[in-house]
């Protein structure tokens, strides 16, 4: 038995998320498992690292798999980028330990959400790649007010009501607030994420950035561990996976 880890990158605005669901759903994971079945000729079973939600976008998204039938990395990296859709791209095949998981294996994940703040006129090409909010934000406020969340907390506040996740403290190494041309970038890095976390967050942020909320609410919210003191759920396309690191891996942040 062969493993096999992948580094993916997709354009999630055509799929409902990453995890399989009921046939006739699109989704990242089952036209991977579909290419991957056509190429073995046997079901085989994906893990990624995170289950990006419907229209979150994956620049370095991990994953992995088992076959009993082994082939050469550079084999399955171009069977695969012709037998997925174009909006699915495998960067990288390796030969993995059994005893690597995608998932479980991860100690930290970066998340990078992308805004475009203070135009008018929702932009055409990016429409399902940033999340446009047409009055201008006050980025030295988010990024005063973002660094309040770094360290190890209780991050139910930001948690959506049906995430499953039975441990809500997590620890954030990675807050980032930063003007990039005309879009601002929030990078989020921690060694795990609830569901819809980094979404609240950016929600949060946007209040204080528009100047309704005071910075020192960040504080007040992240203790309260009421999702209903928090911002509002933003819409997911601005939302990127862009890193997954395990045991061994370098952290270099950019």
């Amino acid at each position: 038995m062969g493993r096999y880890r992948l580094l993916l990158e997709y354009d999630g605005s055509g799929f409902r998320g990453w995890q399989r669901q009921r046939e006739g759903i699109v989704t990242v994971q089952g036209v991977l498992e579909e290419g991957l079945r056509r190429l073995f000729g046997h079901d085989v079973t994906l893990v990624g690292a995170g289950r990006t939600d419907t229209g979150v976008h994956a620049t370095g998204q991990v994953a992995h798999f088992d076959t009993v039938c082994p082939r050469e990395g550079w084999v399955i990296l171009r069977a695969l980028n012709v037998l997925t859709p174009e909006t699915v791209t495998v960067l990288a095949v390796e030969e993995a330990e059994q005893s690597f998981h995608a998932r479980f294996s991860a100690h930290y994940r970066e998340y990078n959400f992308r805004i475009m703040a203070g135009r008018s006129a929702m932009p055409a090409l990016d429409r399902r790649r940033v999340w446009h909010h047409p009055r201008r934000l006050d980025i030295e406020r988010m990024a005063e007010a973002a660094q309040l969340l770094l360290g190890t907390h209780d991050f139910t506040a930001f948690r959506a009501s049906f995430c499953q996740s039975k441990e809500p403290i997590k620890t954030v190494s990675r807050m980032d607030v930063v003007p990039v041309g005309q879009e601002i970038h929030i990078r989020v890095g921690a060694n795990g994420f609830l569901q819809h976390m980094v979404r609240n967050i950016v929600g949060t942020l946007s209040m204080i950035g528009r100047g309704e909320w005071p910075v020192g609410m960040m504080a007040e919210i992240l203790a309260s561990r009421d999702r209903r003191r928090a911002g509002p759920t933003v819409p997911p396309w601005g939302l990127y996976l862009e890193k997954v690191l395990y045991p061994g891996d370098v952290q270099q942040n950019s």
